[in-house]
């Protein structure tokens, strides 16, 4: 018990001195995540537990300072927050609740950048289950930085290399995704735009675009997140799972050519995905949505072997 308080109390310290404040985006390691902070003020946690799923990014804090996405609730306990998974691989689900029947282990996790203009990490990955052999490895580059003080920034870039011959079968729970707080929810009067411009999951649901933002107002202002997807990606423009609840995940794993086959991928494949996500203040004009992906897709987008 003394241990902890003291490890505590020097965590907490150190947060809390000059050095730390004024560190633009500064990283504190823990054995299970690591914290990120964004001049002093805890912006997010990237969780690494080994009873869990998958890792995840759980708070995704706005320019207020609450969480712009929830983790998880009694109809969707599979969902966590900001998270990368996968259904039906190889008859394995690596994405629902239960790791014995698949789970996103980690192997590795290094910060490259712990304080500056950029926090990055590199975390290595593989996909197991009881009883399997593992079907996927895959390794992740996370970059973290602020563009403004009402604008967060993290960049993920995930490669997953095919251990085996894989299977995909058709599922709507895949890939990179975002389940938005309760209160920014266009159930609760938010709103969800993509870069055409329709609204809502009636007009986003299967429909490709390069970017969604979803964004609603709570303690009297208005913020949220949007997520995006580089033109350099493997099935880019992908379609997009959307629900009003608060879901959005771009995929192709829902609308395969032959649903009967689902996706299939050799052994040696590489997957190449890159997803930008912007935590901002605002709606998607007064954030600048369609201007910050244009930068987005311009910008040479960092390559994991």
């Amino acid at each position: 018990m003394l241990r902890n308080f003291i490890f505590f109390m020097v965590v907490a310290s150190a947060c809390y001195s000059p050095a730390f404040v004024n560190a633009q985006v500064k990283a504190v390691s823990f054995p299970d995540r690591v914290d990120v902070y964004i001049r002093g003020n805890l912006f997010t946690s990237y969780h690494m537990l080994p009873n869990e799923k998958y890792p995840y990014f759980f708070p995704v804090n706005g320019p207020s300072k609450a969480s712009v996405t929830s983790m998880r609730n009694a109809n969707f306990p599979h969902h966590s927050s900001l998270f990368f998974g996968c259904d039906k691989v190889n008859g394995g689900n690596y994405w629902q609740e239960g790791p014995e029947r698949g789970q996103i282990k980690t192997v590795r996790l290094d910060v490259l950048n712990s304080e500056g203009e950029q926090v990055v990490m590199e975390n290595e990955c593989i996909w197991s289950r009881p009883g399997a052999m593992s079907p996927i490895r895959d390794l992740r580059r996370i970059v973290i930085s602020e563009i403004n003080e009402t604008m967060f920034q993290i960049d993920f870039e995930v490669v997953m290399e095919m251990l085996m011959d894989v299977q995909i079968e058709r599922t709507n729970h895949s890939l990179f995704s975002a389940r938005m707080d309760a209160d920014l929810a266009a159930t609760n009067g938010g709103t969800m735009i993509n870069a055409e411009a329709d609204r809502n999951e009636a007009g986003t649901f299967g429909k490709a675009s390069a970017w969604i933002d979803f964004y609603g107002k709570r303690m009297g202002k208005q913020e949220g997140l949007a997520l995006m997807q580089h033109p350099g990606n493997t099935w880019y423009p992908s379609p997009w799972f959307t629900r009003d609840y608060g879901f959005i995940s771009p995929t192709p794993m829902y609308w395969p050519e032959d649903p009967e086959k689902g996706w299939q991928l050799k052994k040696g494949e590489k997957v190449h995905l890159h997803y930008r996500v912007l935590v901002h203040s605002g709606d998607h004009s007064e954030a600048d949505i369609a201007g910050q992906f244009k930068k987005y897709a311009q910008e040479e987008v960092f390559r994991l072997k």
